[in-house]
C-alpha cells in the first residue's frame, strides 16, 4: 500500500483555486493554459485508480461529485468507477457519486489500516494531516507556469523534507512530474 498525492500546483507551491470555482483573484490558473494540460489521466494513476481508493475532503468530493457524475469519456468512467472514502465531520450521505463511502473513525487509523493504495487530490488538509505524519509515499504534481505569490501552500512553512524525482516530462503548458522518498 502506498499514500499518492496528486495536485495541480503553481511554479512558487500555490495548490489554491486552480480551476477557479473558489472564486480567488487569481483562479482558474489551471485551466487557462488549455485542455491539453489537465484532460485525461495526467497524474499517470492508470491501475492504482482503478485498483486504489480515492481520499477526498468533503469540499473536494462535492466539487467532483458535482463533475465526474456526468460526463463519460474513458477517463470520467475511471474516476466514476473508482472507490471513494469521504473524509468529512458534516456529509452524512455520499451516495450523489458512485462508489463513495464515509470514512468511519480516525483518518490517520483509516490511512494506515487502508489495503489498497490511497489516492489523495485537492484536500490540501487532508495531505497536511497525512504529512504531519509521514504517511504520503509519493507526490504527482502538475506544475503548471503561473506564479500566484499567495494562496495555500502544497509544503507548508516549516516542513522541510527531501524527495527523489522520479519521473518528469511536458503535459501541454505544463510540467508532470512525480517525487517519492529517497532510496536508502
Amino acid at each position: 500500500m502506498s499514500v499518492v498525492v496528486i495536485e495541480f500546483i503553481t511554479l512558487d507551491g500555490r495548490v489554491s483555486d486552480p480551476d477557479g470555482r473558489a472564486g480567488t483573484p487569481y483562479g482558474g490558473w489551471a485551466f487557462r493554459h488549455g485542455p491539453e494540460a489537465i484532460a485525461g489521466d495526467k497524474f499517470r494513476l492508470g491501475s492504482v485508480l482503478d485498483e486504489g481508493v480515492m481520499l477526498l475532503g468533503r469540499r473536494t468530493w462535492e466539487l467532483f461529485s458535482g463533475i465526474w457524475p456526468g460526463r463519460d469519456d474513458p477517463f470520467a468512467k475511471r474516476m466514476n468507477a473508482a472507490a471513494k472514502l469521504v473524509a468529512t465531520q458534516t456529509l452524512t450521505d455520499v451516495s450523489a457519486w458512485k462508489n463513495s463511502r464515509l470514512l468511519d473513525g480516525d483518518l490517520i487509523d483509516a490511512v494506515k489500516n487502508e489495503q489498497r493504495d490511497v489516492i489523495i487530490t485537492g484536500s490540501l488538509r487532508i495531505v497536511h494531516t497525512l504529512m504531519g505524519e509521514d504517511l504520503i509515499d509519493e507526490y504527482r504534481l502538475l506544475t503548471f507556469p503561473t506564479v500566484l505569490g499567495s494562496g495555500a501552500q502544497l509544503f507548508p512553512p516549516g516542513s522541510p523534507r527531501d524527495l527523489e524525482c522520479r519521473a518528469i516530462e511536458p503535459a501541454g503548458a505544463a510540467v508532470f512530474a512525480r517525487y517519492g522518498r529517497p532510496t536508502r
